[in-house]
């Protein structure tokens, strides 16, 4: 790891190509609500119900990923090459099998699972349709975990934008063909964007085997040979990556929740929020690279024995953030009527959905210092801690939406200002934690 690691040349340098990889992810999801958007609010919301929904499953597999990632990320800080290897089989054996596990979750208990939360029957109906096709793609997202893992955890991610790249072709290709029929494909609707995704994670784990075979030295890191199961990694991996699961989980089912609360409000509120939120995902891109390196880099400077150059690195990484932050939200502010008819072509909807793209505009310079902060914190291993952190916040955020979106009644945009509580707490108590908590001794 070269000396200069807390160097603004080399923070880009990791972030760029995972802010590039999550740049083709959103325009997955940008086309998807495009496409959506013009079938139906009915249908829009319902497809973003649904996403929301298998995503809470997801990212228990992400939460593992990140785990993986914090402790390749120290084994890569000490080179200790051939140990990155043995871990990233370990999520293999781990991941694979959840996978099955929560397919079969799904497969039983979706629809029972959604019918006790989603009000209006059409909506539920469109959702469990996109599920019923949807639950098939989590085999191949999982094992991609696995790869994003070995990729960032060893901060070799220019990988990523490939991988990615493909992954959004084959998306909006089968969008196009599939949605609505064209060129003689069957016209699918929800069900042909399920089927779109699908195929488009398939793609990606192609790619990386491919990749991996042909480029990256194997037996330099003992990737994918498949030794036998060290209980001590397995242990070590569970206990780093659980606390991360859980927060991963609560987080997309409050997301979920929150989405819920907006459907009591009616549809077109469910409508605006879900093309407000494929917005914030692209506004999200770049703060999620710098997130995800963050997490890896601290977790490498521990484990080369800096210590002592976290905290200011962590302020580089912020200034970073908030000057990409900067630099792409004056087009939501200036042409928000162009952003918004990506998604529909209903002028009223666009017009109603104005006022809340300026609350998560504005909202995005605290969340820029909060989630770099916040994934700092994760980065030291002490992921009880960033658990605790986000059970707190998230309670308080919940309950702040719910009053203000059902006690008091208040429009759709004061409801989206509780962004702004969720932010300022995350970001408020990890500074605190990484100013006065006892992260330094934390070994894994």
């Amino acid at each position: 790891m070269p000396l200069e690691i807390t160097s603004y040349k080399n923070i880009w340098k990791v972030s760029y190509p995972i802010i590039a990889g999550s740049i083709a992810q959103n325009i997955i999801n940008v086309v998807d609500t495009a496409f959506l958007g013009r079938l139906g609010p009915i249908e829009l919301g319902a497809a973003g119900n649904a996403i929301i929904f298998y995503f809470a499953f997801i990212v228990l597999g992400m939460g593992f990923g990140i785990g993986g990632e914090i402790i390749v990320g120290r084994r890569n800080g000490e080179k200790n090459f051939t140990e990155i290897g043995r871990v990233i089989d370990h999520c293999f054996y781990v991941l694979i099998p959840l996978s099955v596990v929560l397919f079969v979750v799904m497969n039983l208990f979706a629809y029972d699972i959604m019918a006790l939360t989603i009000v209006n029957p059409e909506i539920l109906s469109k959702g469990a349709e996109y599920i019923d096709y949807r639950m098939y793609g989590i085999f191949f997202a999982f094992a991609n975990i696995c790869f994003r893992t070995f990729f960032i955890g060893i901060t070799k991610t220019s990988i990523l934008i490939w991988s990615t790249s493909v992954m959004a072709i084959v998306n909006i290709l089968f969008d196009y063909l599939l949605i609505f029929g064209n060129h003689g494909f069957p016209e699918l609707g929800v069900k042909g964007a399920a089927i779109a995704s699908i195929l488009a994670e398939m793609s990606a784990l192609i790619y990386f085997l491919i990749y991996v075979f042909s480029k990256v030295d194997r037996k330099k890191y003992g990737l994918l040979y498949f030794k036998s199961i060290r209980n001590s990694i397995i242990k070590r991996l569970i206990k780093v990556s659980s606390p991360i699961m859980i927060q991963y989980f609560i987080a997309v089912s409050s997301w979920l929740i929150f989405f819920l609360i907006i459907e009591k409000m009616g549809t077109r509120e469910l409508a605006i929020s879900h093309i407000i939120r494929s917005i914030y995902m692209v506004l999200m891109v770049p703060l999620f690279g710098f997130a995800s390196a963050t997490n890896a880099l601290v977790s490498n400077i521990i484990g080369l024995g800096r210590k002592e150059e976290v905290i200011a690195f962590t302020r580089k990484v912020v200034f970073l953030t908030i000057i990409m932050t900067a630099f792409i939200l004056p087009i939501n502010l200036v042409i928000p009527e162009s952003m918004i008819s990506l998604f529909t072509t209903d002028f009223s909807l666009v017009e109603e959905s104005i006022p809340v793209l300026y609350i998560i505009s504005i909202s995005m310079f605290v969340f820029s210092i909060a989630e770099i902060v916040f994934s700092a914190v994760s980065g030291t291993g002490n992921t009880v801690i960033s658990l605790t952190i986000e059970i707190a916040t998230l309670v308080i955020y919940l309950l702040s939406a719910y009053y203000i979106a059902i006690m008091l009644k208040a429009p759709l945009h004061i409801v989206w200002c509780t962004e702004f509580i969720y932010f300022g707490i995350m970001g408020a108590l990890s500074i605190l934690y990484l100013r006065f908590g006892n992260w330094r001794n934390k070994v894994i």
